[in-house]
């Protein structure tokens, strides 16, 4: 089989230089074209030495990846994938995106978390929510992707299951989270300063992120009533990692074993889903570069609470391995193509 022509456009982003090394390593693609704003003209290797001899591909044009690429990631900040969705949309190239523009169904909620609007609304109707283990029917086939990003991937594998099966109370839900530093993305900031990081572990941007609103879109659909919940997130001083704790109220005469019952059943056929054995809990070191995510359950018998971990690699689960999985599913291949990556030991 002759293959596919990929194309990144923002490869010396955190996500996208993942998404490089997952590209490279798959066997039915082949890596056509990468674009930078910031290092154009140079070789990827030149930012990130690692690749030296494995990919020293210039850093190009959008223009350039599109016009060498029959599949076109886009690994952007928000507010710059909308255009570059309808040149790919139009040109028939399949689309998917790791940032935000996508994510939301709703442009009121777009416009009040992100400041920006849908340029076009027909294409937003066309784009898919490319979150393998719930909405794995609705990506088989599609054309505009939206990649989900790591919060909001590793709260719903916790609570998803829990939430579709009405095991739990939808009000009063918090999500209390942490990342590693890559999740701020590569751009310098004061709050990502190695003398800040280090020796630090602090909330920020409490009850007010934008991830809140597209893991409440994701927990109201498997609900199918409408979902609210606390989201606050944590910088942790490590370079990669997502941990989600998660607490639910149970609802009544709802047992542990029941629980653990709707977990395995969710997540029995999940080659990504490792859901833990009772008694052990979710760590990030354990997921680290893989596609992999780790759930845990827990109950809080005095309190009737669900304490449901997740843990993922946010470059991986929760961005790039993702963005592949998605790729693979909506090809028709084998979902794991490419992502049979394991987690380094210690």
């Amino acid at each position: 089989m002759e293959k596919k022509k990929v194309g990144v456009v923002g490869a010396t982003g955190y996500a996208g230089a993942e998404l490089v090394r997952l590209l490279l390593g798959h066997p039915q693609v082949a890596l056509s074209a990468i674009s930078s704003v910031t290092f154009a003209g140079l070789a990827l290797s030149e930012v990130y030495p690692a690749y030296r001899g494995l990919c020293d591909m210039i850093c190009g044009t959008e223009e350039e990846v599109v016009a060498a690429s029959e599949i076109v990631f886009a690994a952007l900040p928000h507010g710059l994938s909308q255009e570059l969705a309808q040149t790919c949309y139009h040109a028939g190239k399949l689309f998917i995106d790791l940032g935000a523009d996508f994510r939301l169904e709703d442009e009121a909620a777009y416009q009040e978390w992100y400041g920006g609007t849908f340029l076009n609304r027909e294409l937003h109707e066309m784009a898919v929510y490319a979150m393998p283990e719930f909405f794995r029917e609705q990506i088989r086939g599609k054309r505009i992707l939206a990649n989900p990003g790591c919060y909001t991937t590793a709260v719903p594998m916790a609570l998803g299951p829990a939430v579709e099966k009405g095991l739990v109370e939808l009000t009063g839900i918090v999500a209390d989270c942490k990342s590693g530093v890559t999740g701020a993305g590569r751009k310098l900031t004061q709050n990502t300063h190695y003398p800040d990081v280090n020796e630090a572990f602090t909330a920020y941007k409490v009850a007010a992120h934008r991830h809140t609103p597209e893991m409440e879109q994701t927990l109201s659909h498997l609900a199918g009533a409408p979902v609210r919940l606390t989201f606050v997130p944590h910088l942790l001083p490590v370079n990669r990692g997502i941990l989600a704790t998660c607490y639910a109220k149970i609802q009544p005469g709802v047992t542990e074993d029941e629980i653990r019952r709707v977990y395995e059943e969710k997540y029995r056929d999940e080659y990504f889903v490792r859901l833990l054995p009772k008694g052990r809990v979710a760590d990030v070191k354990y997921v680290r570069c893989s596609n992999f995510c780790d759930v845990s359950l827990h109950v809080d018998s005095r309190t009737g609470t669900l304490v449901a971990v997740s843990a993922l690699d946010n470059m991986d689960k929760g961005a790039a391995g993702q963005a592949v999985q998605n790729m693979n599913l909506a090809l028709g291949w084998d979902e794991t193509l490419g992502l049979r990556l394991i987690p380094p030991a210690f």
